[in-house]
C-alpha cells in the first residue's frame, strides 16, 4: 500500500525536521541559518531533480501522461479556486487564509516524498503541477495579498523551478541525451533533496513558539480545509471522474496530481505576505501547522484514494 509507505516516508522526512529543530535549540545553528541549505536546495539539488527527470525516451505514451498529469492540474486549480470562494465568507476567511487553502506546497514537500515512494522518473509530472500553480502564485495570488493588479512573466519566467523544467523539457523533445557522467553528478545532488528540505523547515520551526501557533483557533479551520476538506472533495472528483483512463498508469499519474493538491500551505505565500502585506508572521504560523499536521492527513487521503 502506498499509503504506508507514504506513512514511513514522511514519518523519515520528519525525523529530520526534527533534527533540524533540535539542532536550533542545543545552539548548534541559528533559525538564520537555514537560508543558506534552502539557498543549496533552490538553485542546485531541485534543478538537478528536474533536469534529471526529463532524461527519458519521448514515447506517445509519455505524452498521454503528461497531457493527463496537466490537465488534472487544470482541473484542482479550478476546483480550489471555486471551494474557496464558496467558503470565503460563510467562514470569514481573510486573504491569508484564502491563499493559503488554494496553495499547495507541491515544490518543496512532493519533490521528495514522490522521489521517494515512486522513483525520480515520476518526478515529471509533478512539473506539470508546477507549471499551473506558478504563474497563478504571481498573479491571482500577489494582488490577493497585496491588492495590486499586473502580472510579472520575469517572476515567473526566472523562477529556478520553471527554468529547470524549460531545460528539461527542450532536452525531452529533442531527445537529448546527457553524458552519463552529468547525469551521475545529477543523481548524487538529487539525493539530498528529502534531508535538506526537511532540515532547512525544521530549523525554521526553531525559531518560531509552536505552542502559541496551536492556540490559534483560525489555525485549525485553515488546516482542516487545506489537509482534510479540499483534498476529500478533490479525491471524489478524480475516483470518479473517469480521468484516469485516459493515459497509461494514469492511477499513478492522478495519484501524483492528488498528492501535490494534499500538502500543506505553500511557503512561497508565507514569502509573498511579508512582501506585499501585514500577515507574514500568521501566513509562517499557518504553513508550519500544517506542515507538521500532514504526517497525520497526508497517509490517510492517499489511503483513501487507494481504495
Amino acid at each position: 500500500m502506498i499509503g504506508l509507505l507514504l506513512l514511513n516516508q514522511i514519518a523519515q522526512l520528519f525525523i529530520c525536521i526534527f533534527l533540524g529543530w533540535l539542532s536550533v535549540k542545543c545552539r548548534l545553528l541559528r533559525s538564520e541559518d537555514s537560508r543558506a541549505l534552502s539557498l543549496v536546495t533552490l538553485y542546485l539539488v531541485t534543478p538537478c531533480l528536474i533536469v534529471g527527470a526529463f532524461q527519458i525516451e519521448c514515447t506517445p505514451d509519455m505524452l498521454r501522461g503528461l497531457g493527463l498529469s496537466l490537465g488534472a492540474a487544470v482541473l484542482i486549480h479550478a476546483l480550489l479556486f471555486l471551494m474557496t470562494w464558496i467558503c470565503r465568507r460563510p467562514l470569514h476567511l481573510n486573504a491569508v487564509e484564502q491563499a493559503s487553502v488554494i496553495y499547495s506546497n507541491a515544490g518543496n514537500l512532493i519533490i521528495p516524498i514522490v522521489t521517494a515512494i515512486l522513483g525520480k522518473e515520476w518526478i515529471i509530472f509533478t512539473s506539470m503541477f508546477i507549471i499551473i500553480q506558478l504563474p497563478l502564485l504571481w498573479s491571482h495570488c500577489r494582488f490577493l495579498l497585496s491588492g495590486e493588479g499586473g502580472f510579472s512573466w520575469k517572476k515567473v519566467l526566472g523562477n529556478v523551478n520553471i527554468l529547470s523544467i524549460l531545460v528539461g523539457a527542450a532536452l525531452f523533445f529533442l531527445g537529448i541525451p546527457l553524458p552519463g557522467v552529468v547525469t551521475g553528478a545529477m543523481d548524487s545532488m538529487s539525493a539530498m533533496i528529502g534531508p535538506l528540505s526537511m532540515l532547512v523547515a525544521g530549523m525554521l520551526m526553531g525559531g518560531i513558539d509552536l505552542k502559541h501557533i496551536f492556540t490559534l483557533p483560525s489555525i485549525w479551520k485553515v488546516a482542516a480545509l487545506r489537509l482534510v476538506v479540499f483534498p476529500l472533495a478533490l479525491l471524489a472528483v478524480l475516483k470518479f471522474s473517469g480521468l484516469a483512463a485516459l493515459a497509461p498508469d494514469g492511477e499513478t499519474i492522478l495519484l501524483i496530481s492528488f498528492l501535490a493538491a494534499s500538502t500543506p500551505a505553500a511557503s512561497t505565500v508565507t514569502q509573498m505576505a511579508q512582501v506585499y502585506g501585514p500577515d507574514g508572521t500568521y501566513a509562517g504560523a499557518i504553513n508550519v501547522a500544517t506542515t507538521l499536521l500532514c504526517i497525520i492527513t497526508l497517509p490517510v487521503v492517499i489511503t483513501l484514494y487507494q481504495l
